[in-house]
């Protein structure tokens, strides 16, 4: 029950950071000075707990990256830039070298869906606690 709950609230937000745009104004004027893009629209959550399909998610954002940074994330410019610097691959975002953590085990998971230059994108982590996760990607995943 509570995977069906996460689910469709990822599936809810990823419609949204990508649907979103297509409405309204959007929808009136063609694509003329955009030009064509492979579309960047991201849902990031978060939860306590083992794995994301026994966790209830705490808390969600939307990152959307292309055309240009958008979303409810709270530093959508700088998540988009470190995962550009990446080449959107989560595994290889840095640690931050002055971070300094306990060893208290509280576990954190984060979870990324939607599409990233294109592509779908499926990625989950479970942290040893919050300040574990605050060290890894300063703005990505700081929400």
């Amino acid at each position: 029950m509570r995977n069906t709950a996460r689910w469709a609230a990822t599936l809810g937000l990823t419609a949204t950071a990508v649907c979103g745009p297509l409405t309204g104004a959007a929808l009136a004027e063609p694509a003329a000075a955009s030009g064509l893009y492979a579309p960047s629209a991201l849902v990031l959550t978060l939860g306590h707990g083992d794995s994301a399909a026994t966790v209830t998610p705490e808390r969600a954002v939307t990152l959307t990256c292309a055309p240009t940074s958008s979303g409810t994330h709270p530093a959508a410019p700088l998540a988009c830039a470190e995962l550009r610097a990446v080449g959107g691959d989560f595994d290889a975002l840095g640690v931050r070298s002055d971070a300094l953590c306990t060893r208290e085990y509280d576990p954190v998971v984060v979870t990324v869906d939607g599409v990233w230059r294109g592509k779908r994108v499926s990625y989950e982590r479970t942290f040893a606690n919050e300040c574990v996760k605050t060290s890894y990607a300063t703005s990505v995943f700081a929400f």
